[in-house]
């Protein structure tokens, strides 16, 4: 049996994701058994930013209307610097994120996709790290920043950037309960 069977992991993005912060978490988690849903604002299909153009196209499984929180185990927020600035002027995403914060399920965030922890408003007192760039946005949210590979406090795991997609995921995988 695989780490992950029975497991259910949701990631939320949009156009402008990071391709490798969606793409490596989904080929991961896959292989360690999870059924895992990309949810977003838009569909059918959300463009990936890739070396600063546009990358491939990915099936959208689920839109955010039609999700219900208690079926997932773990929710993953892949960067990029377009894809959270777009998706935090959801009302319903944001709602999405505070909410499965809340559950004290894993929750995952690489690189920008902190900034929608930011505007969820659950940062206050949390350790974490993130891309470098957006170190003092989280601080100025109350969150304790390290530049760390992974760090994780409570259900909470957070991720600098590409460069730490192993250690990320194989903290995802071991973290999801």
């Amino acid at each position: 049996m695989h780490a992950l069977t029975g497991k259910t992991v949701a990631i939320l993005a949009t156009d402008g994701f990071e391709e490798s912060e969606l793409l490596e978490p989904l080929k991961e988690l896959n292989k360690a058994g999870a059924i895992i849903h990309v949810i977003s604002n838009k569909g059918p299909e959300i463009k990936a930013w890739r070396h600063g153009k546009w990358g491939q196209k990915i099936k959208v499984d689920k839109k955010i209307t039609a999700v219900d929180i208690t079926a997932y185990n773990a929710l993953i927020l892949p960067g990029g610097v377009i894809n959270p600035d777009k998706l935090r002027r959801d009302e319903k995403v944001i709602r999405f994120v505070k909410d499965f914060f809340n559950t004290g399920k894993t929750l995952a965030a690489i690189c920008h996709g902190p900034q929608l922890l930011i505007e969820a408003d659950v940062l206050k007192n949390k350790t974490m790290t993130s891309f470098y760039s957006i170190r003092k946005d989280l601080e100025n949210a109350g969150a304790k920043w390290q530049d760390e590979e992974v760090v994780v406090d409570g259900n909470l795991i957070t991720s600098r950037n590409p460069d730490d997609l192993k250690v990320f995921c194989k903290t995802i995988i071991d973290q999801v309960r």
